[in-house]
Order: structure tokens, then C-alpha cells, then sequence
């Protein structure tokens, strides 16, 4: 499923424990709806609070940090790309068919990532599929370096190109540390009993109910960013692609 279904489904549920509280409101006798209950409920409800909040404070940075992690390696691809560009360029006209997948390669991967117009295979499935790189490194083992400068510069783009693969495959490694099933299941099941606390003793009006009904859609929401940004390459919220674009506006110069 993806994150907006989970939200939606979390938002449901969430708000479907204030309406179990409303309705037990009518179902449960009297005395337990005293203020002593509401006391002793109030007091658990502030430890689920308590403990939800933490968890999803940690999730929510956690996510954050996957999230900057890949842009920051998106990045630092791209000016390896300029960079090696440069070398080849330096290597004479021997690098250019070399040169050519490298801008090819960038191309295609723009593509994949961020398509013009949405596509159904996912962004880390394409990069896997990709292996346009590898064009590049078909095009170095047939380069002879004449000089010693050459052969400088070939181990330099050797290097350069290796950077390039491995931060392909880190992207493609770091895309399956996803959010375990049972993880979100209990956070949801947490904020539901939360929020049937809230509704056992809440007044009976629109406006009580409406506030709820905000909180559960503020909850949700919470965990879809969780979501998106445990995803960085697919999905609404995703990794800009300018580093990418400016990389190719350089390439082949």
C-alpha cells in the first residue's frame, strides 16, 4: 500500500476509536463514568501519550535523516559526474564516446527518478534495472594511455566512476530499510486507544467530535510523512533534482 492509503487507513482508525468512546458512553454504567475513573483513565491515557509522542518524535527524525542522507548522496553524485566529466575531457579526444554515456547516463537517470510524467515502476526499481554506468566503464577498459598523465588521469576516472557505482548500489541498499509492518500497526493501535480515552468521557456535540476528527487527520498525517520520507525517491515528497540538472548542464562542455 502506499503511504497515503496507510494515512488514510491510520486516520480511520484513529478516529474510529473516538466513536467506540462515544458509543461507550451510553453502553457503560454510571459509576464508570465517575470522576475517579476519568482520573484513573486521564492518567493512563497520559502515559500512552507519553510514549507515543517519543516514538513518533524518533520516527519522524529518524525518517528525516534518510530522507537528507540520499539527497546528500544525490548531490555529491552529481558533482562527481562534473568531475569526472572534466577528467575525461583532460584524457583528449580518445574519452569522448566515454564522455557521451556519462551524459547519457545522467539523462536516463533523471528519467527514472524524476519523469515528466508518472510512471508505474518505482524510482530504486529503475535505478536497479539501470546499469548505464557500466557503459562507462566498458568505454575505460579500452582506453590506452599513452603517457604518464593519461594513465594519471585514467586511474583518477577509474576511481571517479567506481564512486559512481557504489553510490548507485548504496542508493538501491538503503531504499529496502523500510518501516517494519507490526512497528506501525501497534504505533496506529496506540493512537486508537488513545483517542477512545478521549471519547469516553468527551461531551456529545459537533464541535468536540470536529476537533477530534482534526487530531486523528493531524496523527495520520504524521505517519504518512513518516512514510514518504522513508522513501525518498518515489512517492510526493521527494529528493530535488536540481543538483542533477545543473551536473547536466555541464556535462560535454
Amino acid at each position: 500500500m502506499t503511504p497515503a492509503t496507510i494515512g488514510v487507513i491510520s486516520s480511520a482508525c484513529i478516529f474510529g476509536g473516538t466513536l467506540i468512546g462515544l458509543g461507550l458512553q451510553r453502553l457503560l454504567p454510571k459509576h464508570h463514568l465517575s470522576k475517579e475513573s476519568q482520573d484513573v483513565v486521564k492518567l493512563g491515557a497520559g502515559v500512552i501519550a507519553t510514549v507515543t509522542a517519543l516514538v513518533l518524535g524518533l520516527l519522524v527524525s529518524s525518517a528525516k535523516s534518510s530522507f537528507d542522507a540520499t539527497n546528500t548522496r544525490i548531490t555529491q553524485t552529481s558533482a562527481t559526474f562534473i568531475i569526472l566529466d572534466r577528467a575525461l575531457a583532460d584524457y583528449g579526444p580518445e574519452a569522448k564516446q566515454a564522455r557521451e554515456h556519462l551524459r547519457r547516463s545522467v539523462e536516463m537517470t533523471m528519467k527514472k527518478i524524476w519523469p515528466e510524467e508518472q510512471t508505474s515502476v518505482a524510482a530504486v526499481a529503475a535505478i536497479e534495472r539501470g546499469g548505464e554506468i557500466e557503459a562507462v566503464q566498458g568505454d575505460l577498459r579500452q582506453l590506452a594511455p599513452q603517457h604518464d598523465d593519461q594513465r594519471q588521469l585514467l586511474a583518477q576516472v577509474r576511481q571517479l566512476v567506481s564512486d559512481v557505482s557504489r553510490s548507485r548500489w548504496m542508493l538501491i541498499e538503503e531504499a529496502q530499510n523500510e518501516l517494519p509492518n507490526i512497528f506501525l500497526v501497534v504505533l496506529v493501535l496506540w493512537l486508537t486507544i488513545l483517542f477512545l480515552s478521549f471519547g469516553l468521557f468527551a461531551p456529545r456535540n459537533a464541535t468536540v467530535v470536529t476537533a477530534l476528527l482534526i487530531c486523528a487527520c493531524t496523527m495520520s498525517a504524521a505517519i504518512f510523512l513518516i512514510l514518504e520520507m522513508n522513501r525518498p525517491l518515489d512517492g510526493f515528497i521527494k529528493v530535488s533534482s536540481a543538483p542533477m540538472r545543473k551536473a547536466l548542464e555541464y556535462l560535454g562542455q
